[in-house]
């Protein structure tokens, strides 16, 4: 974020969280969350604010917004129905605060719960206004930050795995053509850091992070568990948990018993390459060597595309 942009939003999200309260009455202090160049999350008592991606549109987000509201019992509902305010042109939505995963504790990740919100997101029929699920723009957008950190280098030994199998995924996993069907109501960045309990800190789950809710293949959601059980880095008992409950709880995305991996494929392929590309653009511009998750994640490439 720009320099003047932090401390604007840290006075919405203080006016949001005490409306009715005399200016600097409030003596709570002003959590970041999260401050990325695509995000930035500020927490003040119980009110969450996000400024939201430079371009993203505002009518899309009003009715991606809409359908978390809509949807209580999967998502954490928004406190305003439509961006409640601008920073530098970005719009901010209000949240409750909710209590995230503990990063700390990975014997109590919440798979069961992630899994039956998302099979009951995807038998949600979606409205006809509901816009597509991004993610794979979202895979497209890590590629081309990939690139990018080629051009300014001229090559890595880690890059030719990537781009080969990018490469090999159909066209639509590329962002390149339209989603085949059928298509659910889908998240469309399933991972444990997209829950959290409301109220805090005990209430049930619930999924946040609307910005890339919408129509799409279902199966992208069970890709990144997918994906990373695939890779070596998620247990097999951890995966075992989580497509049970997904199909107990009656999701589309696999069929009810048998193999799900023809369901899984794609987008877990897409999903493994999009994870690689983000991770060796961020090791390329802070000058290291890959780390042994992501050497992981290089090495699950050259299998999906060998020379």
């Amino acid at each position: 974020m720009t320099a003047d942009v932090l401390p604007q939003l840290t006075a919405k999200v203080r006016a949001a969280a005490h409306p009715d309260a005399a200016p600097g009455h409030c003596t709570c202090g002003t959590a970041t969350l999260a401050d990325r160049p695509d995000t930035t999350v500020l927490r003040h008592a119980e009110t969450v604010a996000k400024a939201h991606a430079p371009a993203t549109d505002p009518t899309t987000l009003t009715h991606r917004l809409a359908t978390a509201a809509a949807l209580p019992d999967v998502f954490l509902p928004p406190l305003a129905p439509a961006p409640a305010a601008f920073v530098d042109d970005r719009p901010v939505t209000l949240w409750p605060y909710g209590a995230p995963v503990d990063p700390d504790a990975p014997q109590a990740a919440p798979w069961e719960a992630a899994a039956t919100l998302l099979a009951l997101l995807h038998r949600t029929p979606p409205t006809p206004a509901a816009p597509p699920m991004r993610g794979p723009v979202k895979a497209a957008l890590a590629m081309a930050r990939l690139r990018e950190a080629l051009a300014g280098t001229g090559a890595h030994p880690a890059a030719p795995p990537v781009l080969r199998a990018w490469s090999a995924l159909p066209p639509w996993a590329r962002a390149e053509a339209p989603m085949p069907g059928p298509r659910t109501l889908c998240h469309g960045d399933l991972h444990l850091g997209q829950l959290v309990r409301h109220p805090a800190p005990d209430g049930p789950w619930r999924l946040i992070d609307v910005d890339d809710l919408g129509v799409g293949v279902p199966a992208w959601d069970l890709a990144r568990p997918a994906s990373w059980y695939a890779c070596g880095l998620l247990p097999p008992d951890e995966w075992t948990r989580f497509l049970t409950a997904y199909r107990a709880a009656g999701g589309p995305a696999v069929p009810e018993d048998g193999d799900p991996w023809p369901a899984l494929d794609v987008p877990a392929r897409s999903l493994t390459v999009q994870t690689g590309a983000r991770y060796l653009a961020k090791a390329i511009a802070a000058e290291r060597p890959l780390d042994e998750v992501e050497q992981s994640l290089i090495d699950a490439c050259a299998r999906m595309a060998p020379e």
